[in-house]
């Protein structure tokens, strides 16, 4: 059973519930805690205001992160997470449907570990997400596991 909490940041419902459904068929015990723009993830790595309650908003193991969200750009978010050294360790793995050559640069020099374009269909998504569960949750050891709840971050 894969128990490892994820943070899926996207704004568009019907991405989300079916990144979420996808997560469910392939054997991750949780669903993901979901935020719908940059504001709310920094505030939810953070635990700061609504996301104080870390029974409710556990510090995730691996940030699924799109780009174009309200408020704080997705990129902003990876430059927040940069600059607090109590967060690098965090996996974070952009999905978006953008391929821009100067996107997937940008996030990969802002500390981005994997930079995924959303599927278009049911088997490329389960495809992506069985490769997610290979490649960033993993069992226990998994070396991007950091600490359950970063002081300071």
């Amino acid at each position: 059973i894969l128990n490892q909490r994820i943070l899926l940041v996207d704004d568009n419902d019907d991405d989300a519930f079916f990144v979420c459904r996808v997560l469910k068929e392939a054997g991750f015990e949780h669903e993901p805690n979901r935020v719908t723009d940059g504001q709310q993830a920094s505030a939810y790595l953070t635990g700061e205001g609504a996301f104080a309650d870390r029974s409710l908003y556990p510090f995730p193991a691996l940030v699924l992160l799109d780009l174009q969200l309200p408020l704080k750009h997705g990129f902003d978010v990876l430059r927040w997470i940069s600059l607090r050294p109590s967060l690098r360790w965090l996996a974070v793995v952009v999905l978006t449907n953008s391929a821009h050559s100067k996107d997937i640069a940008l996030a990969y020099k802002l500390g981005a570990r994997s930079f995924l374009t959303k599927p278009l269909t049911s088997p490329q998504l389960k495809e992506l997400v069985e490769s997610l569960k290979v490649s960033w949750i993993g069992p226990d050891e998994s070396p991007f596991r950091g600490p359950a709840d970063p002081a300071g971050a």
